[in-house]
């Protein structure tokens, strides 16, 4: 994709699923990625051999790309900052971030510890929002830059036992729209990918047919998504080839958000 080569690029949450599958991506794009973890330091090395043989698979030369791992708690402002501070200084500066880092905790809403839903809410919003301003503040000073966000379907459609995650992915709706809007004039683009149901290797029903076959029968194109395939829009939404869009969510769900229950037309 167009303009992807050669800039740095941190993706947080990246050491598993789909910010790991992200992180590939780019560096067969042939740009420097940064590979955020909390835990899991060895993931997180993994994601970078990963990202080397891809590299090398597009035919791009050993050595030609920086990549790094980085720890930090996205929810926590010392952190961020510190991991903002590290990637400049390696990379030399930052041309797009990935705001990937997101937690699920399932129960009935009036049954969810608070403490649990606090955690949820610090990951998925309170972090991106610290990632974002962070970013949106090296890229004032150094003309522009480019954000996407990680969102998710319940961004749009509710679901039941998962209140702080819906809650978390609307507020991520309102926060790309809020900063696209503010930013527009300054160079910086902002846009966010929604995924719907996504096979990855740490998905807890991709090894349960009767589950899967469930899920899979709500979604009209009548299959899960890759985590490849959400990794390419991400590239795509960070590429010159979406240089005239900002602001908006581009849902990879396979018509998931399109009422799937109103497939059959009505009779009568």
């Amino acid at each position: 994709m167009r303009g992807l080569k050669g800039k740095n690029v941190l993706v947080t949450g990246a050491s598993s699923g789909i910010g790991q599958a992200i992180a590939i991506r780019f560096a067969q794009e042939g740009a420097n990625v940064a590979v955020n973890y909390y835990k899991g330091e060895e993931e997180a090395a993994a994601t970078v051999d990963m990202m080397r043989s891809a590299s090398a698979d597009a035919g791009i030369e050993e050595g030609a790309l920086k990549d790094m791992t980085v720890q930090a708690d996205v929810s926590k402002e010392d952190n961020v900052s510190a991991m903002f501070e590290k990637v400049v200084g390696t990379f030399g500066g930052l041309d797009i971030l990935i705001n990937n880092a997101g937690m699920q905790i399932q129960g009935a809403s009036h049954e969810i510890p608070l403490d649990k839903f606090d955690k949820m809410i610090d990951i998925n919003m309170r972090g991106a929002f610290l990632c974002a301003r962070k970013a949106i503040a090296h890229f004032l000073e150094n003309g522009g830059g480019i954000i996407v966000n990680d969102s998710s379907v319940h961004e749009l459609i509710p679901r039941p036992q998962y209140v702080g995650y819906t809650i978390s992915k609307s507020g991520m709706r309102g926060m790309t729209r809020t900063l696209a809007l503010e930013y527009a004039r300054d160079n910086i683009r902002i846009n966010s990918f929604a995924p719907g149901a996504t096979l990855t290797h740490n998905n807890p029903w991709k090894d349960d047919p009767l589950r899967k076959a469930d899920i899979e029968s709500h979604i009209p194109v009548g299959r899960s998504g890759a985590s490849e395939e959400m990794a390419a829009v991400a590239a795509f939404l960070a590429s010159d080839d979406a240089a005239y869009i900002t602001g908006q969510t581009l849902f990879v769900d396979g018509g998931l958000t399109l009422f799937p229950s109103f497939r059959t037309p009505w009779t009568g």
